[in-house]
């Protein structure tokens, strides 16, 4: 499989926050579309955004803990030509700010932007990072010195799951299931644990 990789965002302060979290660094994985928004198809504009409940509670929560908040999301819009890689970039940079309105701050954002059978010129074709394969969350733990077993996934879908598992991610929640219907069961892990056990 190819195994090039789209630049990520990284919060520019990003080695200073590190620096003040617990040794090994854990993070808290998050899918985008169905996690931190409904999933409306292909959303990438302020007018189509509706942000699920318990998810900026959440971020904070997560933040509190010293956890990295990662957002790993395919963007298979991109590929198919309904949205650009900037247009993309500039929705997140909204979305970011919408959560430090609410003192929640998001880490890093990792998209892939192919598609293998939908995807157009550049973007058509098999690779390392759309998931279910692992690429994106092996490229955050590279980049921001990540414990991948001590850490949590969030996403709405099998394949989010099958990533983090094939990372080696250490707690892998599907939201929606019987085990976990909303992300209050999330906020209340994080809120509550102590010490955190995600494992």
């Amino acid at each position: 499989m190819a195994v090039e990789m789209a630049r990520p965002y990284i919060d520019p302060r990003v080695d200073a926050l590190l620096a003040t979290m617990p040794t090994p660094r854990k993070a808290l994985f998050l899918d985008r579309d169905g996690v931190i928004n409904v999933d409306h198809g292909y959303v990438c504009s302020p007018e189509r955004t509706e942000f699920l409940d318990g998810i900026f509670e959440l971020v904070a929560a997560a933040n509190r803990r010293g956890l990295a908040v990662v957002v790993a999301t395919n963007q298979a819009g991109i590929a198919r030509g309904y949205y650009t890689e900037q247009d993309f970039h500039a929705y997140m940079a909204w979305v970011r700010a919408q959560f430090r309105r609410h003192d929640a701050r998001i880490d890093a954002v990792y998209h892939c932007p192919h598609h293998p059978t939908a995807g157009l010129g550049a973007y058509l074709r098999a690779c390392a990072c759309r998931k279910p394969a692992p690429g994106m969350l092996l490229a955050a733990q590279r980049d921001l010195g990540l414990d991948l077993g001590a850490s949590l996934l969030v996403g709405d879908k099998p394949s989010d799951i099958e990533a983090g598992r094939a990372a080696g991610v250490g707690r892998n929640l599907l939201l929606g299931s019987e085990a976990v219907p909303s992300l209050d069961v999330v906020v209340a892990l994080l809120s509550h644990a102590s010490p955190v056990r995600l494992t």
